[in-house]
């Protein structure tokens, strides 16, 4: 059964130049016939699987930028959520967000329609960075509106932040990672800039454009990260992730269902894959049929599953449990990776006690290189 339902809302005021999500921008699109499509979908989905439904306890608004929208398209979006998904059992209600959209009456929209944590893309305090990425809020954007939401009611706030940018210097790293901290939130999240095919950035990369910094510096970069963190007692739960457990991300590395609403999105559904179509008008098209607005269904095989559950689970440091791995799949984690395991260990990526397999510090470095082995 699903634990947390993901809507994606495709709409963008400005197009940042490593983004590679599905999004459209916001002028001249059908964003008041998107939201009730929302709405049929999630109908749909609660008439299909009513047992997915049952123990949904996150839901997590992302994009695209959920805020591109007004207040008053943010209260009937909510609301349309809230005639399907039951959100008395909802433990966190999560949106996206922009510090430069989020004036105080769509704060208030999102707060009074039960949203309960935000998630601001900051990415930076450098504003010369900022505008590289495409970005378009300033630091004062962010102080304010994180105070405005404070204001409003919301305690749950983390902004997301991104080293590895073309030409950015341990200076300006160390300087934005000061700036959030001072902030004293209780969620942070950090990323290493990934090129991505069909990005601004991308296109400069091909061209020679793209002066990013050394896989040294990166790896720097990522060490102070973590030492900032844990110095300003924010435990590392996740390889990018630092504070208080994001719930619904949780889902995501635990390998657990979720019901992926809106064009383009994914879901997990009763072992399941499935993604939607992107273009609006397919999207819109399945659904005034009364159909799913499915691109693609895979049904995931025991061995895949196994596979996911390693790969995603060894995201966080707390690893994968050996309980919860034999609960799943009857069978021990060395015994469905014959031969994988003990080379990890010796090279010191990955520990493994009587509680279960969890990378070491040195292997979050190399994350994705320990991740490969246990792809067969």
């Amino acid at each position: 059964m699903a634990r947390g339902i993901y809507i994606h809302i495709p709409f963008c005021h400005q197009i940042c130049n490593y983004c590679d999500f599905n999004k459209f921008f916001f002028a001249n699109q059908p964003v008041d016939e998107y939201i009730e499509a929302v709405g049929k979908e999630l109908a749909l989905w609660k008439a299909r699987a009513p047992k997915a439904f049952n123990n949904v306890e996150t839901v997590f608004l992302g994009g695209g930028t959920p805020t591109a929208l007004s207040a008053t398209q943010i209260t009937r979006l909510l609301t349309v959520i809230a005639e399907q998904v039951p959100l008395s059992q909802v433990k966190e209600f999560s949106s996206e967000a922009n510090p430069d959209e989020l004036s105080r009456d769509k704060l208030v929209a999102l707060y009074e329609g039960g949203v309960n944590r935000l998630s601001m893309g900051v990415q930076s305090f450098d504003e010369a960075l900022l505008k590289r990425l495409g970005r378009t809020h300033s630091n004062a954007h962010v102080m304010e509106t994180i105070a405005t939401a404070k204001d409003v009611g919301f305690k749950n706030i983390s902004i997301d932040l991104m080293y590895g940018l073309p030409e950015q210097t341990m200076a300006q790293w160390q300087s934005s990672l000061r700036m959030a901290l001072d902030l004293q939130l209780p969620h942070y999240s950090a990323y290493s800039l990934l090129v991505e095919p069909k990005t601004i950035f991308y296109m400069e990369y091909n061209k020679g454009r793209l002066p990013l910094p050394t896989p040294q510096l990166e790896g720097e970069m990522y060490d102070v990260l973590m030492r900032e963190m844990a110095a300003a007692g924010l435990a590392q739960y996740e390889i990018s992730n630092f504070g208080q457990n994001s719930v619904h991300n949780t889902i995501y590395w635990d390998n657990d269902e979720y019901i992926g609403i809106g064009a383009g999105a994914h879901g997990y559904v009763e072992g399941v894959r499935y993604g939607n179509h992107g273009p609006l008008k397919k999207y819109f098209a399945a659904l005034a049929s009364n159909t799913l607005p499915l691109l693609n269904e895979h049904k995931v095989t025991e061995q895949e599953a196994m596979e996911e559950q390693l790969f995603l689970g060894l995201r966080k440091t707390a690893g994968v449990p050996h309980a919860m791995f034999e609960q799943r799949f009857n069978k021990t984690m060395d015994e469905a990776f014959p031969g994988v395991i003990a080379p990890l260990i010796t090279k010191g990526l990955v520990v493994q006690d009587a509680e279960g397999l969890r990378l070491t510090r040195a292997g979050r470095f190399v994350g994705n290189e320990v991740f490969q082995q246990f792809l067969f």
